[in-house]
């Protein structure tokens, strides 16, 4: 490494773990991710938001499972080899932390980005409402929206989130 380049933690960037929904590019903070889990199908549970894809067991924790894509207004996703359960730690409303598992794509890899990288978003970008979003970073000609995981879900869909846990 040359001595002018600095490691993304060196120059003060967070990371994100980067994924797909549809075509468009998405990322949430690193330090939520517990892990990511190839698809699996799940218990459905009856009386559920169709975005709400069941429960899973994970190591004897029942973790709510919910499809990212049908929750921002994907119809009829298919769940392909690479469709992968991204388990993040979030902050739940009342319910304080939880685990919850976010149905995606595929994903990308690591996003380095610092604060004065990250630019605020539009009103709606691929029909997901900026009320979600932390923000947008542009990486090359990719752009990357910024997902708030605490900010995703209502407190009364946490309430029912958290009563499927």
């Amino acid at each position: 490494m040359k001595a002018q380049e600095a490691t993304a933690t060196e120059r003060g960037a967070q990371q994100y773990l980067g994924f797909v929904l549809g075509e468009d590019a998405f990322g949430i903070d690193i330090l939520r991710v517990q892990e990511i889990r190839g698809w699996e199908p799940v218990r459905a549970l009856p009386e559920t938001s169709a975005h709400v894809k069941g429960v899973l067991d994970l190591r004897g924790t029942i973790v709510p499972i919910v499809d990212l894509r049908i929750r921002f207004g994907a119809v009829d996703p298919v769940y392909e080899p690479t469709t992968v359960i991204v388990i993040a730690v979030v902050e739940a409303g009342a319910a304080g932390r939880q685990l919850v598992g976010m149905v995606v794509d595929a994903v990308t890899g690591v996003i380095d980005a610092t604060e004065a990288e990250i630019k605020s978003p539009p009103a709606m970008v691929g029909g997901v409402s900026s009320q979600y979003l932390r923000g947008m970073v542009s990486q090359g000609e990719q752009m990357t929206v910024l997902l708030d995981v605490d900010r995703i879900f209502s407190e009364e869909e946490w309430a029912r989130l958290d009563s499927l846990a």
